[in-house]
């Protein structure tokens, strides 16, 4: 397993350019496979979660081929209805592949997919959702099978905005018979993003973005070259790097509306920022004061995918903070390894008591997930001295060249394989 060896305590300095998002990329590669013409997805990021989705779609019988960082995926020869166990328990987002198959070949099996372990996140909501749809769903041993003779539109109530339940009901319905309406939809950029990749694509679909989304079944969808939107996670964890570290980085290729719970936050800090057109330059000159409290919530609330990050941050705030998860119940598992570092945190069940303290120390730290891994690495690039995060795939999933981006700005770390 590869590791970072960080040596902290330096400031940040530079500009970056913001990686296409990965939340939006893998439910539009799992989209791929509703039509039988070749399809690019442009400047797709180099992170493992890409590759075992593209491996996943490679097994349906998708021919994958590459045009620099372009994704092209020409599934007229798909003919495989199942998703690979290995590979579902690999990826998170291989759930996405059931809308998508269940409407190429009206039937689909998937093993209970993995991905990062932050706490229960259960598919009841994909499935229910897919059941309105006209699908017959069996569970046994670990796998979820799915039939049906069509698809029929139909209303759907979420009980909760669910992001993955609401990517997964459009692409089951994009081709279905009649008119289909999401309610209680999430309203999630990368949702908008999937919406005008499928409109782009042929199909009939609004309201992504907001409560309700509408979609008009077709019967054939197209292809061509596609643009995903910037990722705004990545782009907020260099924010709050640059918050902790101090410095001032010019960030581009980012819609700061897409960050804007953040850039409050921020703010908060006593950061300066400056936006225009689509770049984001933040300066921080001392040290950052605490936030009061932080919740997260379904956007356009404060995103869970920063809440490590942001924990990360109040640690060395001049103040108190609380920081509340509100989505996931075990996503405060990288809070053992900050606190290895000297940070002053409490648990209790879903909120973090912070007291900031002055400066953190170098640690060796394990990265546990995506998100609280790449907390402990700008935790230690604002540490003293020098630091280790063991078990990097985890950062590996959702970070494209993360310590080359890094270095970019002047931090002083290196990958070494174990």
């Amino acid at each position: 397993m590869d590791k970072y060896i960080i040596s902290g305590g330096g400031r940040l300095c530079g500009r970056l350019r913001v990686q296409t998002a990965k939340n939006s990329v893998l439910p539009i590669l799992a989209a791929a496979v509703l039509t039988d013409e070749p399809v690019a997805v442009c400047n797709v990021p180099d992170i493992t979660d890409v590759k075992n989705m593209v491996k996943i779609l490679s097994c349906l019988g998708c021919k994958i081929s590459y045009r620099g960082q372009d994704v092209v995926i020409d599934s007229s020869c798909c003919d495989s209805c199942e998703i690979p166990r290995a590979l579902a328990h690999e990826l998170r987002s291989s759930v996405f592949l059931l809308g998508s198959v269940i409407s190429r070949f009206r039937r689909a099996k998937i093993a209970y997919p993995g991905g990062c372990d932050i706490g229960l996140r259960p598919v009841d909501l994909h499935l229910t959702g897919l059941k309105r749809l006209g699908v017959d769903i069996s569970e046994c041993n670990g796998y979820i099978t799915c039939s049906c003779q069509k698809l029929t539109g139909n209303e759907i109530m979420l009980d909760c905005p669910s992001v993955g339940a609401t990517e997964n009901i459009m692409l089951a319905a994009v081709k279905a018979e009649g008119t289909t309406v999401i309610k209680n939809a999430a309203r999630e950029p990368e949702i908008e993003d999937v919406q005008n990749f499928l409109n782009f694509l042929g199909a009939k679909i609004k309201g992504a973005g907001t409560g309700t989304v509408v979609i008009e079944g077709v019967k054939k969808l197209g292809g061509g070259d596609y643009q995903p939107i910037a990722d705004r996670i990545e782009a907020g964890t260099f924010l709050i790097a640059v918050a902790m570290c101090g410095g001032e980085m010019e960030l581009g290729g980012i819609n700061a509306e897409n960050l804007s719970s953040l850039l409050h936050k921020l703010r908060e800090n006593g950061c300066k920022l400056r936006i225009k057109n689509d770049k984001i330059y933040i300066r921080s000159d001392r040290r950052p004061v605490a936030v009061k409290s932080v919740e997260t919530q379904p956007y356009p609330g404060f995103p869970t995918d920063l809440q490590a990050q942001m924990t990360a941050l109040c640690c060395v705030c001049a103040g108190n903070s609380i920081v509340t998860e509100n989505l996931f119940e075990t996503r405060f598992k990288y809070v053992p390894e900050l606190k290895k570092m000297g940070a002053d945190i409490t648990v209790i069940d879903r909120t973090a008591f912070v007291r900031g303290v002055e400066r953190l120390k170098g640690a060796v730290t394990v990265a546990h997930d995506l998100r609280g891994g790449a907390a402990l690495v700008i935790a230690a690039l604002a540490a003293e001295g020098e630091s280790e995060v063991l078990d990097i795939s985890h950062i590996d999933r959702g970070y494209a060249g993360f310590e080359y981006k890094l270095r970019a700005l002047g931090a002083k770390i290196r990958r070494v394989s174990t």
